[in-house]
């Protein structure tokens, strides 16, 4: 790590607040930020634009390796389009949360995307704090600070309750976070921390706590390099 280029990688479940507290970091940091979710997520709204099948797996391959993708790296602006079209409302919908596990669980398509990413984190001139599901594993295994975020799924369905407005129901909240770990899961472990990833329980911690506790592990690795 040099004093002019900060890479951080940060994993966790849904609802563990991987989100919230990567843009608090990057911006008190001067950091990009890049959320790999919403990636999988604009890949989702275009397959079924173009009226592909959940299930047709080589569909959403194809349309996955084809799509035009452009997001924002600025913490303080979200917007993703994908081929040409503002997508970044639509992303949160329920109906996206429930079908962007047919992206996820592709290894096509998670390598296609995986590419993607590591040329956004190159590209980042300053550093950057990028999260997801495999940013600490397999997008970034080299970052200088990695670490996996946790919580209790109640604390987890809350957030994301939350995060929705309260528009879900309980059945379709839990399929949406804990239905979509367990999918996930298949291909990518990020429940448990791997060799040289730092473990953060936020489950009572609030906002403010979380990102000053990854401050505060960001300086650690600042004085021992």
């Amino acid at each position: 790590m040099t004093a002019d280029r900060l890479v951080i990688a940060i994993d966790g479940a849904s609802g563990s607040g991987k989100s919230t507290t990567s843009k608090g970091v990057a911006k008190a940091l001067g950091l990009a930020y890049l959320d790999t979710g919403a990636m999988y997520r604009a890949v989702a709204c275009a397959y079924l634009d173009a009226g592909v099948d959940p299930s047709d797996t080589e569909g959403v391959i194809a349309a996955t390796v084809g799509a035009d993708l452009q997001i924002s790296t600025d913490p303080q602006v979200e917007q993703i389009l994908v081929n040409g079209i503002d997508v970044t409302q639509r992303i949160r919908e329920p109906e996206i949360s429930a079908k962007v596990s047919a992206v996820s669980t592709i290894p096509e398509c998670r390598a296609d995307l995986v590419a993607r990413q590591r040329a956004i984190i190159e590209a980042a001139e300053n550093g950057i704090i990028a999260e997801g599901r495999d940013i600490t594993t397999v997008v970034a295994p080299d970052a200088e600070v990695r670490l996996l975020l946790s919580a209790d799924p109640e604390v987890r369905l809350a957030r994301r309750n939350r995060d929705l407005g309260g528009q879900v129901d309980a059945a379709a909240l839990a399929d949406q976070v804990l239905r979509r770990d367990r999918d996930d899961s298949k291909l990518v472990n990020f429940t448990t921390a791997a060799d040289g990833v730092v473990g953060l329980d936020c489950t009572n911690l609030t906002l403010d706590e979380t990102i000053q506790a990854v401050l505060d592990l960001v300086a650690d690795v600042r004085r021992q390099s």
